[in-house]
């Protein structure tokens, strides 16, 4: 609510608020990715939403606002990137490979939310786990994982601080 507040009142003295996710933040980056993905097929059904908010909580152990700030980022730079390098590349710099394996597995999680997987949302993850450096292999072992039941929430790691 404080930000809110704090917002409308940067904009009405015409300064910008202070940007809580920078361009180089790998949260970012894979908060957008995560929103392309489900995005991609034209309808982001309420279910990739909510789903959306709660793998980005859990994962990078955000409160409500802050979720809400990050979703809101990054469907900003998803809206104006015009590749997925501009993502990939601050991901594979600044995480190691159990950790770029994890954002596919959110991937998959968040594709299945609505209970069916288009041929965008395939794309869209074979080719941003190709430029993660994830092998087909484990892009494949993951889609397993998640659609018998597993959570990429269950299979996560805490990450590095």
């Amino acid at each position: 609510m404080l930000n809110v507040l704090r917002n409308f009142i940067a904009e009405l003295t015409g300064e910008t608020a202070p940007r809580q996710f920078g361009d180089d933040d790998h949260r970012l980056a894979a908060a957008a990715l995560l929103y392309h993905v489900v995005a991609v097929d034209g309808d982001v059904a309420e279910a990739e939403r909510v789903r959306l908010h709660e793998l980005l909580k859990a994962r990078y152990s955000l409160d409500e606002e802050a979720t809400d700030d990050l979703v809101r980022a990054a469907v900003e730079a998803d809206d104006e990137a015009v590749d997925f390098y501009r993502f990939t590349s601050v991901l594979k710099a600044q995480l190691d490979e159990i950790d770029r394996e994890q954002i596919v597995a959110m991937m998959w999680d968040l594709v299945y939310a609505d209970g069916r997987l288009t041929e965008f949302e395939d794309n869209a993850i074979w080719r941003v786990a190709d430029l993660l450096g994830v092998s087909g292999r484990s892009r494949l072992r993951l889609k397993k994982i998640v659609q018998s039941g597993g959570s990429a929430v269950d299979t996560l790691v805490p990450p590095k601080e």
